[in-house]
């Protein structure tokens, strides 16, 4: 691919102390031992022809084009897999080696049509290397005849929605073999045939790419020389001509980007080089699935509307304005600040949310301000603060190169982060161990070149039963790390665990019950753990969305401090963050209780530093939780809500109450890119942009805070800081932000943790991890060296409470929930782009002996009914599955899943149980009956009067505006 992104040195970096020194073209170069001489020559600015290296690409030698003469050596060696030694003496070119690669792109042109399929560059090279290579070689003519035996007649092949593959271009160089093996690890393409008959495979000969074990990542692509793998958009609007960096807005990976541009236009998404979080590689999702960004269904002026029975009205951003200031004034006055609250977005950026908790404490006067975390990783900031004293994951994501034994609990990897997933799967092919707690048999258990060591397939609802035997063994064995103990931790508190769980009722033996895990294979895995070298852990929502979530991860914190597995590359605790910026809004202080910062409101230093910021008295009471504020709306005493970028009506548990909850507001504000699902029950709908239309950062898994960079104008005209910045000056109080990194050095000027960054910093190192600040001017890769951030670490005491959930004879089976590759949270982004091919619905798997009792085939529609509800959806029958147990996602709304889910959450955090529901599964015929009801809820309440479009106007002239209205 011939990307406007940096130079390809055609090899990987070597590391190495040792240092050589060699004459590339007469010219000294000095490189690390183990370097190759295209990679010497490369760095040095001296060109060498290649075509199937790469330097995310291990040497292969099979092009032929890179071959140079080395002093007193025979032959024309290939500089990819020739390595530099020391007083060598190189030259790249002569008349000899011109005519070999005349010869050898002569050969490569005889089976290629000679022209670029890009649009616009008839003539052109387009973004076919060899093209380019044969017009700088001066290959004007082909002295050989088309052999009958080429891929001349070959049909493109289309199936896949976002590039093609055209064999008629390929010349079989395995650079995109080789990316789908050693990138991203999952060995869907080959080599079929030989010699002339040669030509690269998805799979078998009836396979095409959509059908294939391909994943869509974009490796392939973006390794490929020629146009035999191209974007569809490039071949259709032509070659980009500029870049602008920026950052993915889905998983919590935090992948580094190029946007390519052609004038105003993305032409293509293409990972980062430099990016510190994905090294240039991506998914389905950040690499083609941004199509949503400019979807029809895009809401591009704000409504309103007195009922949510009445039909939507488009206005302008002064009228819609001036409606909701109207509404949250008259509920204030009507009810107090209590009844008003906000729910910030992990999908905005860091600016966006700190605006938003800002507006709720500053401007509402309220605490009443929570954000998706609450529903997600709340137990993992719970958890981790307390044993450890700081509220996010212990590593980078390179630690995983460090890392000897891998323990993965509740988490999906390879769909819910895939770009981390890669990195994991190369140094699991390299020989680290692996131990994989789940119900489900993820793809990680057994996948090419990867198989689980051990996979304790317990029952849902039973993970601290298991962490606490894993613990016992390890300490009833002598296996803990004792002088780590005594050094770095509590050892008061640590004797108390000990005790604890060194009693019989923790033992492998005795929870065997609870978790149905053989307690061989529990004392087998925690030998592992503990002996095995570098172990780190990384856990999902299968750990945080349990009754016990907070109390789990305590547990696990545990074990890593009582094995000494903290606080150096290759070990820790790594919570895998959902949303690419859920990290963050909980560090801008989203939570009721706490400051950005994590700092709790009683502290009174914290709270008096922001009254001085902020210029005005703030509560020291804590707000309530998303849960609460629903309770308090059903019982009368909570009326008004602004909501940005979150989907509660979809992505919270038991729908039905949160619906009642909603219904019972007099005034709900969504701010979001498309009529969501709980749109249906606002007053107000003002229209969002997206990552490609705003300035600012994300936080990913791993503390990274990465810049966000505006490409493009929103369609309604402000970025989402802007819509904020306007309601809160028309409420009458003073914000005046010009640009999002004023809002940055806000943050930084009040939260320690950041006080070193800015967007200026950001900009010069590509991305910094917090804590950064004048101990750690460049940020903190891996936290808690030397010492946790709270002094000595404390061991808790984690008891194993069984949930009240279970399953009986009526609701005989467990439901867990998770996500899936292609589809991303509610689907509101992913719903509308091609993604939908991989994954149009939410599907229940099924274990074969489950569904032959219940008479369910593959494909059958089921009804799914728990105490709280029941829907439909179509059955999946998978040994992925343990008898006993379901499994679903909850991308579609059609579907929405969490009208089964219950009431039940983390005691400490109010997380919901989403992982544990109760339920029956029957053949179904038709929709369920809530369903039915539900759809055309939601198409009465959705409807929008056509009206005149609204001009867009600035944000200043609009609060101005709106001022001089309420004056």
């Amino acid at each position: 691919m011939a990307s406007l992104t940096p130079i390809d040195f055609g090899t990987p970096k070597r590391e190495s102390e040792t240092q050589i020194t060699l004459e590339i073209d007469g010219q000294s170069v000095t490189v690390a031992e183990g370097t190759s001489i295209m990679r010497a020559a490369l760095e040095s600015g001296i060109g060498v022809p290649k075509l199937c290296a790469s330097d995310n690409l291990e040497p292969y030698g099979s092009c032929r084009l890179c071959l140079v003469e080395i002093e007193g050596r025979k032959g024309y060696p290939a500089s990819c897999t020739t390595q530099a030694a020391d007083g060598m003496q190189v030259r790249t070119a002569s008349d000899k080696l011109n005519q070999l690669r005349r010869g050898v792109v002569e050969l490569y042109m005889s089976d290629h049509p000679g022209a670029s399929r890009v649009a616009g560059e008839q003539g052109g090279s387009g973004d076919d290397e060899l093209l380019e290579l044969a017009r700088d070689l001066g290959v004007t003519e082909n002295r050989y005849v088309k052999d009958p035996r080429d891929h001349q007649d070959a049909v493109i092949d289309t199936s896949n929605p976002y590039f093609d593959f055209d064999a008629t271009r390929c010349i079989v160089c395995s650079r995109c073999v080789r990316a789908c093996d050693e990138v991203q690890g999952t060995f869907a393409l080959t080599v079929d045939g030989r010699g002339f008959a040669s030509m690269i495979s998805a799979g078998t000969d009836s396979d095409d790419f959509l059908s294939s074990e391909c994943v869509s990542c974009g490796a392939c692509i973006q390794a490929c020389p020629t146009e035999a793998l191209i974007e569809k958009d490039v071949v259709e609007q032509g070659m980009p001509d500029r870049i602008e960096k920026t950052t993915c807005a889905y998983c919590g990976v935090g992948c580094s980007f190029n946007a390519e541009l052609k004038g105003d236009d993305v032409i293509r998404m293409v990972p980062a080089k430099e990016g510190k979080a994905n090294h240039g590689h991506s998914c389905v999702k950040g690499r083609f699935a941004w199509g949503y960004t400019h979807h029809p269904d895009r809401i591009t002026s704000p409504m309103i509307r007195n009922k949510i029975t009445d039909p939507w009205r488009e206005v302008g951003w002064e009228e819609a304005i001036d409606f909701a200031v109207g509404r949250i004034n008259g509920i204030r006055d009507q009810y107090g600040r209590a009844a008003l609250g906000a729910i910030t977005s992990s999908r905005c950026t860091n600016e966006e949310t700190y605006l938003m908790q800002k507006t709720a404490r500053a401007v509402f006067g309220t605490n009443n301000v929570d954000t998706c975390a609450r529903v997600c990783h709340s137990p993992t900031g719970y958890g981790m603060s307390n044993t450890f004293g700081t509220s996010a994951g212990t590593q980078d994501f390179d630690s995983i190169e460090h890392c000897d034994v891998v323990l993965v609990i509740g988490s999906n990897p390879t769909d819910a982060h895939p770009v981390f997933a890669s990195q994991m799967k190369r140094r699991l092919r390299a020989g680290a161990k692996l131990i994989v707690v789940d119900p489900r048999a993820i793809d990680l258990v057994r996948s090419p070149h990867i198989q689980a060591d051990y996979h304790l397939q317990l029952r849902p609802g039973t993970n601290v039963a298991l962490v606490n035997a894993m613990a016992h063994t390890i300490l009833e064995e002598g296996l803990e790390n004792r002088p780590f103990v005594e050094e770095r931790c509590d050892l008061d508190e640590y004797e108390g665990w000990r005790e604890f769980i060194l009693r019989p009722e923790n033992s492998p033996e005795a929870t065997e019950q609870y978790t149905g895990v053989p307690a061989a294979s529990v004392r087998a895995a925690a030998r592992l753990y503990a002996t095995g070298g570098n172990a780190g852990i990384y856990y999902g929502l299968g750990v945080t969305e349990h009754s016990q979530g907070s109390t789990m991860v305590m547990g696990m914190a545990n074990l890593c401090m009582a094995t000494g597995n903290i606080g150096r590359p290759g070990v820790g605790l790594n919570p895998m963050r959902g949303q690419n910026n859920v990290q963050g809004s909980c560090d801008m202080g989203s939570f009721p209780h706490e400051y950005p910062g994590y700092r709790h409101l009683s502290m009174t230093e914290v709270r008096e530093n922001y009254q001085k910021e902020w210029n005005v008295e703030l509560d020291p009471e804590p707000g309530l939780r998303i849960p609460n504020m629903i309770d308090a709306a059903i019982e009368g005493t909570f009326k008004a809500i602004y909501i940005q970028g979150e989907d509660i009506l979809q992505s919270d548990p038991n729908i039905k109450h949160i619906a009642a909850g909603l219904k019972a507001m007099e005034c709900v504000i969504v701010q979001d890119l498309f009529l969501n699902e709980t749109a249906s029950y606002a007053h107000v709908f003002l229209p969002g942009s997206t990552f490609l239309e705003k300035d600012g950062t994300f936080t990913n898994a791993e503390r990274r805070i990465n810049r966000v960079r505006k490409i493009q104008t929103a369609p309604a005209g402000y970025a989402d800081w802007e819509i904020t910045q306007m309601l809160a000056r028309a409420l009458g109080y003073p914000m005046h932000y010009a640009h999002a990194s004023e809002i940055m050095d806000e943050i930084a000027r009040t939260t320690p943790t950041f006080a070193g960054v800015s967007f200026d910093k950001i900009n010069a190192l590509g991305s910094v991890q917090w804590p950064c600040n004048e101990a750690h001017p460049e940020g903190t890769p891996v936290m808690h060296v030397g010492t946790f951030v709270r002094g000595k670490g404390k061991f808790m005491l984690t008891p194993f409470v069984p949930t009240d959930e279970r399953a009986n004879r009526k609701f005989p089976l467990l439901l867990t929930t998770g996500r899936i590759l292609s589809q991303y949270n509610v689907g509101a982004q992913t719903r509308r782009t091609a993604n939908g091919l991989w994954h149009g619905e939410d599907v229940l798997e099924i274990h074969p002996a489950d569904a032959e009792m219940r008479g369910i085939k593959d494909g059958t529609l089921v009804a799914v009914a728990s105490r709280m509800g029941e829907t439909t959806l179509h059955a999946k029958i998978s040994e992925r599955m343990t008898p006993g147990v379901v499994y679903t996602t909850f991308h579609f709304p059609e579907t929405a899943a969490n009208v089964v889910t219950t009431e039940y959450s983390d005691w400490a955090t109010e997380c919901p149980e989403y992982k544990v529901t109760a339920v029956e599964v029957t053949p179904s015929h038709t929709m369920s009956e809530w369903q039915q009801r539900y759809i055309e809820t939601r198409e009465r309440q959705q409807r929008i009067d056509e009206a005149e479009q609204q001009p867009v106007r600035s944000p200043e002239t609009v609060a101005e505006g709106v001022d001089a209205g309420h004056k």
